[in-house]
């Protein structure tokens, strides 16, 4: 029987994954405390509003894709204290709530952080700095997409990849929400029906088209694994593709339509289709 074998949340966009032992899917189909916070560029605007819907490119703050070495940086969010830490191995950069002068104080430690790295000279382009951290912990308003997605995708598929790369991967360099097990490689982007992960029901969504992101090692930030040209040459896809959303049935994109019936998914529960 598949089962759910790691939950992931990743409480400021772009940044390292807590793993948890549970995840609460909100109504509107979003994981509560993923995507709540995000270190923006000063020449940013807020998130951009699609029709009512949240949504946050990359392109507008911090994010691993073009500052891998922030892969180095391990974050946890308190969400009853409304508060953020940073560690860097087992230095502490930063530990403050979201009141101004502890978001002036993370976004001077990150700001600090990355200036000493080898991306710094991204960071020094016009209209970037001052960096400034964004969101009010709780709505999770900095998602890459508008409607409310949750991913997921196997430890077969990543094994597989894996294989054709010739070296180990961790599950971490894909940020899916949801992993699991007990299904075969790629399984999961030909599913067609409903899908129940505990007692949350899904409706599979798109598949999973992966940015650079995914050639970070999660541990040191060194692009060490080429994924993408492996996933269209080695593999075979047309494009580079690993995981699957899902959605909450009921949920569409539309303002008035984005009441699902949501609830927790823990590690160990069943993964059953429909």
């Amino acid at each position: 029987m598949p089962r759910v074998v790691a939950l992931f949340r990743h409480p400021v966009k772009g940044f390292t994954p807590e793993a948890r032992d549970e995840l609460v899917v909100q109504p509107d189909g979003r994981i509560a405390g993923d995507r709540v916070l995000a270190f923006r560029f000063a020449d940013a605007t807020t998130p951009e509003d699609r029709d009512g819907l949240d949504s946050w490119p990359k392109s507008k703050g911090l994010a691993l894709e073009s500052f891998p070495t922030l892969a180095e940086l391990r974050l946890t969010y308190d969400d009853t204290a409304r508060r953020v830490r940073i560690m860097r191995g087992d230095a502490l950069l930063a530990q403050a709530g979201l009141d101004e002068d502890g978001r002036r104080e993370l976004s001077e430690a990150v700001t600090a952080f990355v200036m000493e790295s080898a991306e710094a000279k991204r960071l020094r382009r016009p209209g970037r700095l001052p960096i400034v951290l964004v969101g009010d912990g709780e709505r999770s308003r900095f998602q890459d997409r508008a409607r409310g997605y949750v991913s997921v995708h196997s430890t077969a598929s990543v094994a597989a990849l894996g294989a054709a790369l010739e070296q180990e991967i961790d599950d971490r360099r894909f940020r899916s929400n949801i992993v699991i097990d007990g299904v075969e490689a790629w399984d999961e982007l030909d599913w067609t029906g409903d899908v129940r992960i505990g007692d949350v029901r899904f409706t599979p969504a798109g598949p999973i088209v992966r940015c650079l992101a995914t050639h970070a090692n999660p541990d040191t930030g060194v692009r060490d694994a080429r994924v993408l040209t492996t996933l269209t040459s080695r593999i075979g896809q047309a494009e580079p593709t690993l995981g699957r959303l899902l959605l909450l049935p009921g949920v569409s994109g539309d303002v008035d339509d984005r009441s699902g019936r949501g609830g927790v998914i823990r590690v160990g529960d069943e993964v059953v289709f429909d």
